[in-house]
């Protein structure tokens, strides 16, 4: 995928895991969005299960049912984490009005409420890869009621 916008920030910067310039989500909101989508590793594990994400709250409902196969590899656990946490944010920001992505200073993406309520999806993520709880679906539900 080609953003523009992070070829130059990572020549001046580095990256560090899951970390993004905070100037990025005002020049390219959407460009930022799909590159948070994109949860490549999760999207392989839930497919080679038989599960769609589609990002439909009722895909973290399938998530939620997944064998934790992942929690016997210390290596893996943190990455899938992460990414169960950027999709549980993409469903968030695609079906929860007022929704958008927010980039704190240290470059953590977060999800930002109508109400100002901001929400780390990403260590909601990594919480639910290692304990599976709280679960995503009803991480979701508490996000969207509001």
């Amino acid at each position: 995928m080609n953003i523009p916008f992070l070829d130059g920030w990572r020549k001046r910067h580095g990256l560090s895991h899951g970390a993004v310039s905070p100037d990025v989500a005002d020049r390219d909101p959407e460009g930022l969005a799909e590159l948070l989508a994109e949860c490549e590793l999760l999207r392989a594990h839930a497919e080679s299960a038989g599960v769609a994400l589609d990002d439909a709250p009722s895909s973290l409902e399938e998530l939620d049912q997944l064998q934790p196969r992942w929690r016997d590899d210390p290596e893996l656990l943190p990455w899938l984490g992460n990414d169960a946490g950027l999709y549980l944010g993409t469903v968030v920001v695609r079906t929860v009005r007022g929704a958008g992505w927010w980039l704190r200073q240290d470059g953590q993406p977060v999800v930002r409420l109508a109400s100002g309520r901001e929400i780390d999806v990403v260590e909601a993520g990594r919480t639910w890869a290692a304990d599976g709880a709280p679960e995503l679906s009803q991480l979701y539900a508490e996000i969207a009621e509001v």
